[in-house]
């Protein structure tokens, strides 16, 4: 099966690209699809992750102003889908350009979309924000499945053609923490979505209470450093912010606690990480993901939507609770075994098969 991903770009160290180097690499190595990349400006170059030496990349230039951007767009996808003949063709673009690719181009290739986000991340408030919500759910419609990563995401569509198929875990270690650690993690680039502002102030008061756990935080830090600077400002101690690592799983590992304050997620990869090495993890229940991987008071705690102060009893309650710590640790590495690589990409992998059947019956 010929297989044609199209992403902005895979050189960065965030979800959308760890995962497709997960399932790109495995349904190339395991599945012998014929894998192919296409992203833009060169944005394959460098990866931060790995990808299989089966897979086959391209890349094409946009630039200019909007009707040039699109224009390029368009004419480079249908370049390489008229070169490549793909089975099925797979959009990984969070952007609104994305949802435009099955009326840009024209192929009898099956279209899927992957959203990775909640739609609240791209669209905001205001009359802008409507009508762009407004174009990605009539642009839903129109792709052959519309994949997002779980039932609490589907809410926020509409159409016969959706379905929830979650992320796969990049890793499956047999070691788990002990969680006798004093380190708290947190994982995730520094962004408004994120929340590390909450984040921040909910440290504080954690800090004045247990001077001796440690907050660190793994992800991209924006420009300005504006979450560094709130902590420099309100003079804490023991936050310390770290550029994304490649292993991340080892600083799981040496840790004892995990926390999602995200005000949106699509997701919430880092959850699914964490669990895997026995680490409890706590979230706000923000749209969509955390609700759905987390089951509250059994492997870790949902709190209500960007309410600090029970965020702030639950981190607490945790550190305090030794063995609370470690029970909701072991089930949580239990509970995540539903997320391994072998299990999501079969799905997938029946997904594009059923496809394909669907399409040559209607052929015969």
């Amino acid at each position: 099966m010929k297989l044609l991903y199209i992403t902005n770009g895979i050189n960065g160290a965030g979800g959308l690209e760890r995962v497709l180097s997960i399932k790109g690499s495995y349904l190339a190595e395991n599945y012998n699809y014929e894998v192919t990349i296409l992203s833009l400006n060169d944005n394959h170059q460098n990866p931060f992750y790995i990808f299989s030496n089966r897979i086959k990349m391209h890349s094409i230039s946009v630039k200019g102003n909007p009707i040039q951007y699109l224009s390029a767009y368009k004419k480079g996808v249908q370049n390489i889908v008229t070169e490549l003949h793909p089975d099925i063709i797979s959009v990984c673009d969070d952007g609104l350009k994305g949802f435009f690719v099955p009326s840009l181009i024209k192929t009898p290739a099956k279209i899927i979309y992957e959203r990775h986000a909640s739609i609240r991340l791209n669209t905001g408030k205001g009359i802008i924000g409507k009508i762009s919500a407004w174009i990605m759910k009539k642009q839903s419609s129109k792709f052959d499945r519309f994949v997002v990563l779980t039932p609490t995401n589907i809410n926020e569509w509409s159409g016969s053609n959706i379905i929830a198929i979650p992320n796969p875990l990049s890793f499956n270690p047999t070691a788990s923490s002990s969680l006798d650690q004093r380190k708290i993690i947190v994982v995730g680039s520094h962004s408004y979505h994120k929340g590390f502002d909450s984040l921040v102030e909910i440290w504080k008061n954690i800090e004045l209470k247990f001077p001796k756990w440690e907050l660190h935080v793994y992800g991209k830090i924006d420009e300005d450093q504006t979450y560094v600077k709130q902590a420099e400002a309100l003079h804490l101690q023991h936050v310390h912010f770290h550029n994304p690592v490649k292993d991340i799983q080892k600083e799981y590992l040496n840790s004892s606690i995990m926390l999602l304050p995200s005000r949106s997620e699509g997701f919430g990869m880092v959850l699914i990480e964490a669990m895997a090495c026995g680490v409890p993890c706590i979230s706000f229940d923000c749209p969509s993901g955390p609700r759905d991987i987390i089951t509250d008071g059994e492997d870790g705690f949902i709190i209500e939507d960007q309410h600090k102060f029970a965020f702030e009893q639950a981190v607490e309650k945790l550190i305090k609770d030794d063995q609370l710590r470690k029970k909701l640790g072991a089930q949580a590495k239990i509970n995540a075994q539903e997320y391994t690589v072998n299990l999501i990409v079969e799905r997938w992998n029946n997904l594009f098969q059923s496809l394909l059947n669907k399409q040559s019956n209607q052929l015969q």
